[in-house]
């Protein structure tokens, strides 16, 4: 008997054996983890920072994948579970502004492109345009983002470093 794929996974399939994904992963910013349907652990790759990991990994919540947004949170790849508070990345201004534990009990990121985060903030249509989910680009369009908020220079480490 077949096994019948929902559309969803099927487009996520077709952007991890897009070019702009595997350039990616060929470059060493990011890795996938493990696909366990609507739920995709990537790994993002971080600059080396005192007492602070060398990547982070993002469980995405990806149902209605491309045409809605994926919602990421900070995983701990050891416990499978969420990463604590104290391991979230932080930095002198922007990173803190997006790692926030305490923003929707840190099930996602403080960023326009993320699915949570989109709800209640209208103006971020008009004032973040670029940082917006782009169903075209799928999760390259929010995994560039992470990998340039750790490589801009304002990422400082983990809050418990």
């Amino acid at each position: 008997m077949n096994r019948v794929v929902p559309p969803d996974r099927l487009l996520f399939e077709a952007d991890l054996a897009a070019t702009a994904f595997r350039v990616g992963e060929i470059d060493g910013r990011w890795r996938l983890g493990m696909i366990s349907w609507p739920h995709v652990i990537i790994a993002v790759t971080a600059p080396q920072r005192p007492n602070s990991p060398a990547e982070f990994a993002f469980r995405f919540e990806c149902t209605g994948y491309r045409q809605l947004p994926v919602t990421a949170q900070p995983w701990d790849l050891r416990t499978n579970g969420p990463l604590p508070a104290k391991d979230w990345p932080t930095g002198r201004s922007i990173v803190p502004s997006i790692f926030r534990p305490e923003w929707r009990e840190g099930r996602c990121l403080y960023l326009p492109c993320d699915r949570l985060s989109i709800e209640g903030h209208p103006g971020w249509i008009t004032d973040h345009p670029s940082r917006l989910w782009d169903p075209k680009r799928g999760i390259t369009c929010y995994l560039e983002q992470l990998h340039d908020l750790f490589h801009q220079g304002d990422y400082s480490g983990v809050r418990g470093a």
